[in-house]
């Protein structure tokens, strides 16, 4: 996110683009990585508590807090993006009732390859097989 308008500068804002990085709550783990490591959030915002005298720290507070809503923006931004291309090799999963003919991957039934000796001359699918009981629908809520 550094490499487009701030070429010459991109090493000193590495640090802070990490802070925002490892600080955002991840999908799967529902935690942040600084979360994961050591059981607590760092501590985070530059409120002032009263005016400081150092117009230079205030003026870095500010920068650095841009910086990160920067950051937070393009992290979002690019996880919208990952969505939209996993989703779209995805597909509604197959509803089958009770009755339905079905065909059986050989990927899965290693059990059956016992008898056989050539697994790569094996049929990709067996069957057909009448559904008789639903187990699980394999639905993610």
């Amino acid at each position: 996110m550094f490499i487009d308008h701030r070429q010459e500068q991109w090493l000193d804002w590495l640090e802070i683009a990490e802070f925002a990085y490892n600080n955002k709550v991840n999908i799967s783990t529902k935690v942040s990585p600084f979360r994961a490591n050591s059981r607590r959030d760092p501590r985070m915002g530059f409120k002032m508590r009263k005016k400081g005298k150092n117009k230079g720290a205030e003026a870095f507070a500010q920068r650095i807090k841009e910086v990160q809503e920067e950051a937070q923006a393009v992290l979002r931004k690019s996880q919208e993006e990952r969505k939209k291309y996993a989703d779209r090799k995805r597909s509604e999963t197959e509803e089958y009732r009770i009755g339905d003919w079905v065909l059986l991957s050989t990927k899965d039934l290693k059990f059956q390859l016992v008898r056989r000796r050539m697994e790569k001359l094996m049929e990709g699918f067996v069957g057909p097989y009448k559904v008789k009981k639903i187990v699980s629908t394999n639905m993610i809520e």
